[in-house]
């Protein structure tokens, strides 16, 4: 019972926390910090797809670390007002890939990764990014100074 108290609690303070936020669809805690998953829904890109990539770049900036649990999916999909099938969807991918496995007790981000699967993931998302972004019309050029635009205000906004 406590522990369901103590949850609750965090629970409530990260709902709270994500009313201040402006446009975040949900947030939940991992690593005693709050994560954010932001959808737009105006993208053209697939809710899974958000999804996954949200993960994927909570992992990859720090903000998700091994171990730590991820909502269910009825609670996702209820905080982010979609479909369960959609969220359960991403879920799986997630898991085909090796970022998070499931357990009877919730999902949890798997543990640390190899260098060469980390350097094998990396070219597997360069290649989507590059092709999604040459069929757009977007050259490499471009596609890397945005890059650098990203990383340079992700810098900024950790100061």
């Amino acid at each position: 019972m406590w522990r369901d108290q103590t949850r609750n609690h965090v629970t409530g303070i990260a709902v709270a926390l994500c009313a201040i936020c402006v446009g975040v669809a949900a947030c939940f805690t991992a690593s005693r910090k709050v994560f954010q998953v932001h959808l737009d829904l105006q993208s053209g890109n697939p809710v899974y797809r958000q999804i996954i990539d949200q993960f994927t770049g909570g992992i990859a900036s720090g903000a998700l670390a091994s171990g730590d649990r991820l909502p269910t999916v009825p609670q996702l999909a209820l905080d982010l007002a979609i479909n369960p099938n959609t969220v359960l969807r991403a879920y799986r991918e997630l898991e085909i890939r090796g970022v998070l496995h499931t357990q009877r007790a919730g999902a949890f981000i798997s543990r640390e990764r190899t260098y060469a699967e980390r350097q094998r993931q990396l070219n597997q998302m360069v290649t989507e990014v590059a092709a999604r972004a040459g069929s757009a019309g977007f050259t490499v050029d471009e596609l890397v100074e945005r890059l650098r635009k990203v990383h340079s205000d992700e810098g900024k906004k950790r100061r």
